[in-house]
């Protein structure tokens, strides 16, 4: 029985492929911010811990006793939980950048370097980060999430080339849209630190809420969770892992396109999406 620690399995991605996998025989320890999600978990049949991605001391507390569960047996390590913090570049207070690293870039760093240093004594070991088109190309107004992820995978290529000599394997998973709550919190975190009457993206601020208030119908080519899952079981079962695994058709043509095109034609596409 293989066993997975899961970060931020309260909705979404993480909800899913935290259920799924139990169905299929994982031993999974799932993670959630707060406890009353770790409680509903609980409930529903899951291992689930409690473990802030904000917090150091909380982290290393919550893998520690992930290794408890699983009696020092980690098998793979699925890092997903993370938030998008909408807002142009020049709005952007640094604080804000610095949460948005905190949860998306350094909390998954440590998270890695400590299942890594378990994964070296056994000799064996997954490490799978949920990263995102925006990992590949950059959007508009999505300035602080797009660093977040450019930085995740500059990270992951690098530690890839690093354990090579290694049974260590380390893939990105890069999605476009996904079923979730992304855009519910992404609204929280723009209302809360972007002063849209004082800027001079004002007119195109209200697009920006448009969008992430909307509750109809979502984008064109959205998929349902289950997508990165089928991606997250190869990158787990396979004898070798794929280094990337493009989710949605946005992000298989932004992979073509970014090969194709310069980067001034690349701004104009991207541009047109905003």
């Amino acid at each position: 029985m293989k066993t997975i620690l899961i970060t931020g399995c309260s909705t979404g991605i993480g909800y899913y492929c935290a259920t799924n996998l139990h169905k299929e025989g994982y031993r999974v320890i799932a993670s959630c911010k707060q406890q009353s999600d770790v409680d509903t978990l609980t409930k529903q049949g899951l291992t689930c811990i409690q473990l802030d991605l904000a917090c150091n001391k909380s982290i290393h507390e919550g893998f520690n006793l992930a290794l408890e569960l699983c009696n020092g047996q980690l098998d793979a390590l699925f890092n997903n939980g993370a938030y998008g913090q909408p807002g142009a570049v020049e709005d952007l207070p640094t604080d804000a950048l610095r949460a948005q690293f905190e949860v998306n870039v350094f909390s998954w760093h440590t998270m890695t370097n400590l299942a890594v240093k378990h994964m070296r004594t056994r000799g064996t070991g997954r490490i799978i980060h949920n990263s995102s088109v925006l990992g590949l190309v950059a959007l508009p107004y999505r300035g602080a999430y797009n660093a977040s992820k450019f930085a995740l995978e500059g990270l992951a290529d690098t530690m890839r080339m690093e354990l090579s000599n290694t049974n260590i394997q380390v893939s990105l998973i890069e999605p476009g849209p996904i079923l979730s709550k992304f855009r519910e919190n992404a609204l929280h975190a723009f209302m809360r630190n972007i002063n849209v009457k004082n800027s001079a993206h004002t007119e195109n601020y209200q697009k920006q809420l448009n969008r992430l208030e909307s509750d109809s119908t979502p984008q064109a080519f959205t998929l349902g969770p289950d997508a990165v899952y089928k991606k997250l079981l190869h990158a787990l079962n396979a004898k070798t892992a794929k280094p990337r695994y493009y989710v949605t058709f946005p992000t298989y043509l932004m992979g073509y396109l970014k090969r194709l095109l310069s980067t001034r034609m690349l701004d104009k596409v991207l541009l047109k999406t905003k």
